[in-house]
């Protein structure tokens, strides 16, 4: 794999990971349209994806380093001393981690299923204008709950919904964020409810991918553009979540909608003409 081609992608990856707009349709678009053939197996292509998964989730972990170390703090305080009263944080940590459940469960046991029937560049332009548009709908809500409002019925309900970000061009952020909308959060509240559920779910996903891995061992020739994706997408994905937070404390996803629509017609226009 070219070097430029690890730059791009794991800024794709940094940036569409925690901006509503697909993180796994964009990195199937972006060699989709540029005719970029690096990968010669699947195995390959997961082992590259193992590395950009980690860099964004290092870039969440550092960002919320402060919370997060809190959040396990307590939460793991509810299991061990269970005498103690339950504080907040324990119960928000606990909280997000059922948020992870449904897709992790989805996601393992579909996994064939989703990487051989799904990903085909008309349905990721569906899935881009279909969820946008409901982005649109819930983010016109006028909702003003505060993160520390998360409840079971919350976590189950945004889990849920996190489950149809298995379809590439869903967006696992922007579904989640959709799903916080609905349930009354407000925007900053439902994009950190967004980001901080990634954690367990991402962490999962980099062990189980990473285990085989280890197995498995490094494709020849990967090793450097896999460092290179992890840093890409560790320094973009911080200056996403940086940047996503500071943009809805006063402003709206309208243009994340617009982006998703304009290029999901796109896409579409592209494959009625055959041009790719």
């Amino acid at each position: 794999m070219p070097i430029i081609h690890a730059v791009i992608l794991g800024i794709v990856q940094g940036l569409s990971e925690f901006l509503p707009i697909s993180s796994s349709g964009h990195l199937l678009l972006v060699p989709w349209l540029f005719g970029w053939n690096d990968f010669v197996s699947v195995s390959v292509e997961k082992a590259f994806d193992v590395a950009l998964h980690l860099g964004t989730l290092i870039a969440a972990l550092v960002y919320f380093r402060k919370e997060v170390k809190v959040y396990v703090r307590d939460g793991l305080q509810l299991v061990i001393h269970r005498e103690r009263p339950t504080t907040p944080e324990g119960r928000l940590a606990w909280l997000l981690v059922l948020s992870a459940l449904p897709g992790a469960a989805v996601g393992a046991l579909l996994e064939k299923t989703i990487d051989d029937k799904l990903g085909k560049p008309a349905l990721i332009a569906v899935g881009l204008i279909v969820f946008g548009l409901v982005l649109w709908y819930a983010d016109a809500l006028a909702g003003k709950r505060a993160f520390e409002e998360y409840s079971k019925r919350d976590a189950i309900m945004v889990g849920a919904a996190q489950v149809l970000a298995l379809n590439p061009g869903t967006s696992r952020s922007g579904i989640t964020i959709t799903a916080g909308r609905f349930l009354g959060f407000s925007r900053d509240a439902a994009a950190r409810v967004s980001f901080l559920m990634s954690l367990p779910i991402t962490a999962g996903a980099v062990a189980y991918k990473g285990l085989k891995l280890a197995i498995d061992g490094i494709p020849h020739g990967l090793a450097v553009p896999m460092l290179v994706g992890i840093i890409t997408s560790g320094l973009t994905g911080w200056l996403a979540v940086w940047g996503t937070l500071k943009w809805v404390r006063t402003r709206s996803f309208a243009p994340f909608v617009i982006y998703r629509i304009a290029l999901g017609v796109t896409i579409l226009v592209i494959v009625a003409c055959g041009w790719r």
